[in-house]
């Protein structure tokens, strides 16, 4: 069976994917335990796509009650996730540019993660398949034009060569107080 074509897969000629771990992610966004839900990102190009893993494990908090005899991650998280690769997408783009910039003082990562945004809305989300413990999301992102503030974004999520779920979000590209 061959993979499911994705939102990547005419790739940015001229620039090469950065990747990032975990450690790296916690420094790019606010999210932490238990709403940090994306473990890696790669293939990222900055302000442009990315994609990104979930390891989804029965331990989550959220499968003690969603559903406690028949385990599903929750939509909404599986939405969660793909926005939190949206934000690894922006960051690097701010980081990319504070590294171009020689009078930065090395504190672009914490600077760059007040800058995460917010969700302003979900267009067209539909899913196609249950996330169970065990399973391995792939996130991907493709940012699209600005709004003013806002950005709208392609997103999808997989499980091997399966279509879990895919749609538009609009992004905050700052956030106010």
């Amino acid at each position: 069976m061959s993979p499911a074509p994705g939102l990547l897969d005419a790739p940015d000629k001229a620039r090469k994917g950065l990747s990032y771990s975990s450690d790296d992610i916690k420094r790019m966004l606010p999210h932490r335990w238990p709403m940090l839900m994306i473990d890696r990102a790669y293939d990222v190009v900055p302000g442009v796509s990315g994609r990104g893993v979930k390891s989804v494990s029965v331990n989550e908090p959220f499968f003690a009650g969603h559903y406690p005899d028949h385990s599903i991650m929750p939509g909404v998280l599986i939405v969660e996730a793909m926005a939190q690769l949206v934000a690894v997408v922006y960051v690097a783009e701010i980081l990319e540019n504070t590294e171009s910039d020689p009078g930065t003082d090395g504190t672009a990562e914490s600077d760059a993660s007040r800058s995460v945004g917010y969700l302003g809305s979900i267009s067209n989300m539909k899913f196609s398949r249950l996330v169970v413990p065990g399973d391995q999301l792939t996130l991907e992102a493709r940012l699209g034009q600005r709004l003013g503030g806002l950005r709208q974004v392609k997103v999808r999520a997989s499980v091997g060569s399966e279509l879990a779920a895919a749609g538009t979000l609009v992004v905050t590209t700052g956030r106010k107080g």
